[in-house]
């Protein structure tokens, strides 16, 4: 998927550079040198979680959020429809995510005050507010740390890239980007992953030979971390290279035809297809990343044309692949974006930065499905009450996981820090 220009002037690529070097700087022997995991305890349903990243801000109010009573100037160009969970509705462009409604929870009135792309999507990524002192690590970094991975399988996968970082964890929690989008039909190789250019394992294998003797030259001339252990993680990247469980996970053209098809032909569409195979295969979390949600100005044709088929095709088609394979229990699905967007259509027939209210949607993993938890007022200006918190959010998604969001790490300085600061578990998830 493209790279986007938000209004603000920064490139969404500007604040992914931290997880750069684990995608592009880094080799495969060099980032599986520098990743680790930990272990997680509980009964929770999800083993893994899927975050898709609706970068840009999507508008609540022209997707999950419709107010078709509210005056035009707020309502817009769309109506609700009617999906398969009784009393929900959502926009009539999302037919497809329609007919799986029973499958997804619904957040509304979402609500924060960041209304910056780069602090909003820091935010949402993390569940915790930024702080100009300390970066947390996203989520995918955490699950890596506390659920692990088979040693072939990288523990947390960006396709292409994710504005999630390793934070204060360090880089050892750091993404395993892709850098690239899979197409239809074709099989997906990844830098590191698969051979190319007429390499065969054979020379991978006399490569593994030579890289040992070398190993043992350096180790005798230097003691840094980054030498100690080398040959450990490159037979980790040799394993990783020839391993059939590794090839098959990332190719994409094996996929059942029929359920192959349910994802559609789009980036998007391909990306959450790769993301279904990878946890399918052992991966413990996948980020995929949409961007193009910031709709200043034509923003119905934008969204009817462009941005809510690959959508409604792409996440439904996950769902249902999921559900199909007997995953979507173990899998926790969260989509999000960073805000969302004025109630009021502005003069370029746009809405601006909102974070006073915006969506979020849960799938599986224990969440109850076919249910909206929390609400907007009238014109969709913000919490008709209580208003839900990121950090409420995060916490919920950590829940299904197994994982404690109250749990402490250290910095590198030694602070103790809680996985997330603030925020407590949406019980109605699980009921």
């Amino acid at each position: 998927m493209a790279t986007h220009r938000y209004c603000d002037g920064v490139r969404r690529r500007d604040f992914l550079k931290a997880g750069v070097l684990s995608g592009i700087g880094l080799t495969l022997a060099d980032y599986l040198r520098l990743a680790s995991a930990g272990e997680v305890s509980g009964s929770a349903k999800a083993k893994a979680a899927i975050f898709i990243n609706l970068s840009g801000g999507p508008t609540h109010m022209d997707t999950f959020d419709l107010k078709p009573d509210a005056p035009a100037e707020y309502r817009g160009e769309f109506n609700p429809m009617k999906t398969n969970a009784d009393g929900v509705e959502i926009c009539e462009h999302l037919p497809r995510l329609a007919k799986c409604a029973d499958k997804f929870a619904i957040l509304r009135g979402v609500s924060h005050t960041l209304a910056a792309h780069d602090l909003g999507t820091k935010y949402m990524n993390t569940g915790n507010r930024p702080l100009p002192s300390l970066i947390f690590p996203g989520y995918g970094a955490v699950v890596g740390k506390e659920l692990g991975g088979p040693a072939d399988l990288p523990p947390f996968v960006a396709v292409p890239n994710t504005p999630q970082t390793a934070g204060y964890l360090g880089i050892r929690y750091a993404p395993f980007q892709t850098n690239a989008t899979p197409a239809a039909g074709r099989p997906f190789t990844v830098r590191g992953v698969a051979l190319r250019s007429g390499l065969t394992v054979s020379d991978v294998e006399r490569r593994q030979d030579l890289l040992k003797k070398l190993d043992k030259t350096f180790a005798q001339n230097d003691t840094d971390d980054l030498v100690d252990g080398l040959d450990k993680f490159a037979q980790q990247a040799h394993e990783m290279i020839t391993s059939p469980r590794a090839r098959k996970a990332f190719d994409i053209s094996q996929e059942n035809k029929e359920l192959a098809d349910l994802f559609g032909a789009t980036p998007l569409g391909q990306s959450c297809l790769l993301a279904s195979r990878l946890v399918e295969h052992g991966v413990r979390f996948v980020t995929v990343s949409f961007g193009g949600w910031d709709t200043h100005q034509n923003n119905f044709p934008s969204l009817k044309d462009r941005q809510l088929p690959p959508l409604d095709q792409g996440v439904s088609g996950l769902l249902t692949a999921l559900d199909t394979k007997g995953l979507l229990e173990s899998t926790a699905v969260f989509v999000t974006g960073e805000f969302g967007r004025t109630p009021k259509i502005n003069a370029r027939a746009g809405r601006d930065h909102w974070p006073r209210a915006m969506f979020c949607v849960l799938a599986g993993g224990g969440f109850k499905g076919g249910q909206v938890i929390g609400a907007s007022d009238d014109k969709g200006m913000g919490p008709a009450e209580t208003g839900i918190t990121p950090d409420d959010v995060a916490a919920s998604f950590y829940h299904a996981l197994g994982i404690d969001h109250t749990k402490e790490y250290h910095s590198n300085t030694g602070r103790p820090v809680m996985i997330v600061r603030n925020g407590n578990v949406i019980d109605r998830l699980f009921a």
